[in-house]
């Protein structure tokens, strides 16, 4: 006979679920956005600032966020960001004519406050699941939640395609806005009432950490997410049309399975990161595989710059370094969940993913600059992969400052 879920799973089921859903429609809304808008004849500087508010305000969002969650509790910031999306989606069901950037942008805004207010949730909450002296379990249920998130953000991109084939934009936004509606509605009677809490109120300084642990992993993941962004974000996806002469199917085809395999290597983290000792890892781990991450930008760059044939160089290396990036994202996932605090941890975990989106934010300007200033093609991108390596050595610079032994209870300063 089958036993019976226990509570935390129960809960850890839901918390993934409702992630799962709303993660598949932000892939998805990401995709429709920019293939419709192209197809109405806008600009690539005017798509890009499409999103520009979705980074802008997850920055803001992760910061207050924590703060939100350990006032009102987890369950109702994730029902709150599910609602969010929801009324992002059905912004974009006005008429074409009002279907302006402004408005888009604002669709955007609210879409980006509830993807933080999501993932946040989303991550905290696998915190108060997990007994503390379970780390091993702590690792492996924050690799499958990472790791799944982003496999199923490049489906999700898939979908947004397939999707705006068969339904058109307008039918495709209120098929996602009334699924993720359900999704909600759900969550709204299952998820547990009083999830993340903080026992005592916290006040909104607390929103600033003054953990020396959660400042410097905050510090190497802010480095860490710049390092991707400043050369994946637009020098890629543009060296890939221009340069290579790859068609839009081809050059977004082909970035939804590197998201793709991306998850898949996350999730698959705790058994790569497995040492004989059975020990879990720790800051030592994450600047080994910091430092050997800061290694491939400098062999792609080199590699463009003396071979006549881009294409296998870039791509071997492109595949190479996303799943070496994996390693490094699903082990900084873990830290940040291990040292915070159990009483308040939203404020933790809210406070680092600011982090996150800062880095995400500086990488996508970066890129842009870099990739123009520097003169496109191949030189532009071999500039931001030189950009890249320098942001990933100060993570591993930093990173060393890590504490060697994780987890709740364990020697952190």
């Amino acid at each position: 006979m089958l036993r019976p879920v226990s509570p935390a799973i129960r809960q850890y089921l839901v918390v993934t679920g409702n992630y799962w859903a709303f993660t598949l429609t932000d892939g998805a809304l990401r995709m429709l956005v920019v293939l419709h808008f192209h197809g109405l004849g806008y600009s690539p500087l005017d798509i890009a600032l499409l999103f520009l508010f979705y980074e802008i305000f997850g920055v803001i969002t992760n910061l207050l966020g924590g703060w939100l969650g350990a006032h009102w509790g987890l369950n109702r910031t994730m029902n709150i960001g599910l609602a969010l999306q929801v009324a992002a989606l059905s912004m974009l069901l006005v008429p074409s004519a009002w279907l302006t950037v402004p408005w888009v942008m604002a669709a955007q805004a609210l879409s980006g406050i509830a993807k933080d207010l999501n993932k946040m949730s989303a991550k905290s909450a696998i915190k108060l699941l997990v007994p503390a002296d379970a780390q091993g379990q702590l690792y492996h249920w924050v690799a499958a939640l990472t790791g799944s998130k982003n496999a199923l953000k490049g489906i999700g991109f898939f979908l947004g395609g397939v999707l705006l084939t068969w339904l058109g934009f307008a039918g495709a936004v209120a098929a996602m806005a009334l699924a993720l509606a359900l999704v909600w509605l759900l969550s709204l009677i299952v998820l547990r009432q009083d999830l993340g809490k903080a026992r005592s109120k916290p006040a909104f300084r607390d929103i600033v950490s003054t953990s020396r642990a959660i400042n410097i992993l905050s510090a190497a993941r802010l480095c860490l997410f710049g390092a991707r962004d400043v050369w994946f974000v637009v020098a890629l996806p543009v060296f890939l049309s221009q340069t290579l002469g790859w068609n839009h199917g081809q050059t977004g085809g082909f970035l939804a399975l590197w998201v793709i395999g991306y998850g898949l290597v996350q999730s698959l983290a705790p058994r790569i990161t497995r040492n004989g000792s059975g020990a879990v890892a720790d800051g030592r781990t994450v600047t080994a595989w910091a430092a050997v991450l800061t290694l491939l930008p400098g062999c792609i760059a080199l590699g463009l710059f003396y071979t006549l044939e881009p294409a296998p160089v870039l791509i071997g290396g492109l595949l190479l370094f996303g799943a070496v990036f994996a390693v490094n994202s699903a082990l900084h996932s873990y830290l940040i969940i291990s040292y915070a605090r159990s009483d308040g941890v939203s404020l933790d975990v809210g406070f680092y993913y600011m982090s996150n989106a800062l880095g995400r934010l500086l990488g996508t300007l970066l890129s842009g600059w870099l990739f123009q200033v520097a003169g496109e093609g191949s030189v532009g991108l071999q500039a931001c992969l030189w950009a890249s390596l320098a942001l990933l050595l100060l993570a591993t610079v930093i990173s060393t400052r890590l504490p060697q032994i994780s987890g709740e209870g364990s020697r952190l300063p």
